[in-house]
């Protein structure tokens, strides 16, 4: 839901996309081996995982599996940053919306958006509203019902949280549910400095367990990982029902389904959910 200002793709490990598998594994190899393989294979950013880690976010920040409902959303919810909106939450007052509608901007000029950019450089850091009010909420929902605007908001849910953290993923050695475990910390609290943001979960998390790739049990740096996100809400009002950990990713991980595949059954914020 929200950046804390900065970029992401700087401050992890730039690795690239694993390609998938398009060649059948040989005819003499076990089927165990070959469905590994294909485990292996799939990460996060596989349409369908994608698709699945779409709606369990969209059932935390919004309550409601239609992520693509979300595009016209907007509100100030009180945490401090302004205004929340669009399908990953970009905030007025973390940067995030400022870049969005540039980009938009960038893409479409003269579009309804335009004329806020202003304003939304002034109000960056803070949870101002000047500039903005009356009108920005209605020509936000008016934005939306444009392809080029939800174009540009999967653009930057990608470029800003997505593709990073399944990057990241996938150097430390987690599979798909661990990759999710890190774009929905990415998410709430983006990749600042401060001691909350996800560089510093995953560093307080490497503390405390290895991660696969330095030869550490995938569950048990999970959990680490889960522990330190925890703890790492509570340092805020409101992020303080720790739910979408604890009765959703803690569920999965419980299951030992590191694979995030279905049937899912979640709750959060008291909320069940159920993705077949």
């Amino acid at each position: 839901m929200l950046a804390i200002g900065a970029l992401l793709g700087s401050a992890l490990i730039a690795v690239p996309v694993a390609a998938h598998a398009t060649t059948a594994p040989a005819a003499t190899a076990p089927a165990s081996t070959a469905e590994t393989a294909v485990a292996a294979a799939a990460g996060l950013d596989d349409p369908a995982k994608k698709e699945i880690a779409m709606k369990i976010v969209s059932s935390a920040e919004n309550s409601s599996l239609d992520w693509k409902a979300q595009y016209k959303y907007i509100e100030d919810i009180d945490d401090g940053r302004g205004y929340t909106a669009g399908i990953i939450g970009f905030c007025s007052g973390t940067g995030d919306m400022l870049d969005l509608v540039e980009y938009y901007t960038q893409i479409k000029p003269g579009n309804v958006l335009a004329k806020y950019l202003p304003a939304l450089r002034k109000v960056d850091g803070s949870d101002s509203h000047a500039g903005l009010d009356p009108n920005f909420t209605k020509d936000w929902a008016k934005a939306a019902q444009d392809a080029d605007f939800r174009k540009a908001q999967d653009h930057e849910r990608d470029r800003v949280y997505f593709n990073p953290s399944v990057n990241q993923g996938k150097a430390d050695g987690v599979g798909v549910l661990g990759q999710f475990i890190y774009y929905d910390a990415i998410v709430m609290h983006g990749d600042g400095g401060d001691s909350t943001s996800f560089r510093n979960i995953r560093k307080r998390a490497l503390s405390k367990a290895k991660s696969p790739s330095q030869g550490g049990n995938e569950t048990t740096y999970l959990n680490a990982f889960l522990d330190a996100r925890v703890w790492a809400m509570k340092q805020e009002e409101a992020h303080s029902d720790t739910s979408r950990v604890d009765t959703a990713q803690r569920v999965f991980l419980k299951k030992g389904n590191l694979n995030l595949n279905t049937p899912l059954d979640w709750k959060v914020y008291g909320d069940s959910f159920h993705i077949g």
